[in-house]
């Protein structure tokens, strides 16, 4: 049984949606063991008390340097035993420690079909809006690998959402986390705990 640490910033919509799907029995030979967040106050840690699971907080302005923060955080989610790492909302630079650490084995959720609206300065409400101005017909979420270059790890899997024309950026951002990101994501974490994810030059092979 691998242990799935989810680290998140605010609300935890994505960590519920993972609690869910454990719950139902969905996540296959893995366990959310652990709750880390960069904010003490992050609603998110009201779901994982309420559910049973371990929380820690780590916040950012607590070390001195990136450097130290990302020394601190990897020996964390070494001491929580950290199989997988999942990033649900985590607002915090990661460093290359961290990082190298957990190559191919930490994930991201993102609100695009990447590698459109992604990268840099595109989080949150600023992906729904870049979407709309640029008037696409269809975006979606995308689950990949982190590595050093920001939403640019092998892809895992991604899933399509329909644009309509009266769409907001705030009911974009709630359609694409019910028809996608709740979707994937814990597919994703199913796939990787089952051992059906393989990199391969830059690329993800999923085995059937």
């Amino acid at each position: 049984m691998k242990n799935i640490v989810v680290l998140v910033s605010g609300g935890g919509t994505n960590l519920q949606a993972l609690i869910d799907a454990s719950e139902r029995g969905e996540i296959e030979n893995g366990r959310i063991s652990c709750v880390v967040s960069s904010n003490p106050n992050a609603y998110a840690i009201e779901r994982a008390k309420k559910h049973n699971i371990d929380y820690a907080v780590i916040r950012r302005k607590d070390y001195k340097s990136l450097d130290s923060y990302d020394e601190a955080l990897t020996a964390l989610l070494l001491e929580k035993k950290a199989d997988l790492v999942v990033l649900a909302g985590f607002m915090t630079i990661l460093g290359d420690k961290v990082i190298k650490q957990f190559e191919n084995r930490m994930i991201n959720i993102h609100p695009s079909l990447i590698p459109s609206f992604c990268g840099a300065g595109f989080y949150g409400l600023k992906v729904h809006e870049a979407a709309l101005a640029r008037g696409v017909k269809v975006t979606g979420a995308t689950v990949h690998f982190v590595n050093e270059i920001c939403d640019g790890g092998p892809i895992i899997l991604q899933k399509a959402v329909e644009i309509s024309d009266d769409d907001t950026a705030e009911t974009l951002q709630r359609k694409v986390m019910e028809q996608a990101e709740w979707k994937i994501l814990p597919k994703a974490v199913s796939l990787f705990c089952s051992e059906k994810i393989s990199v391969q030059g830059g690329r993800t092979i999923i085995k059937d």
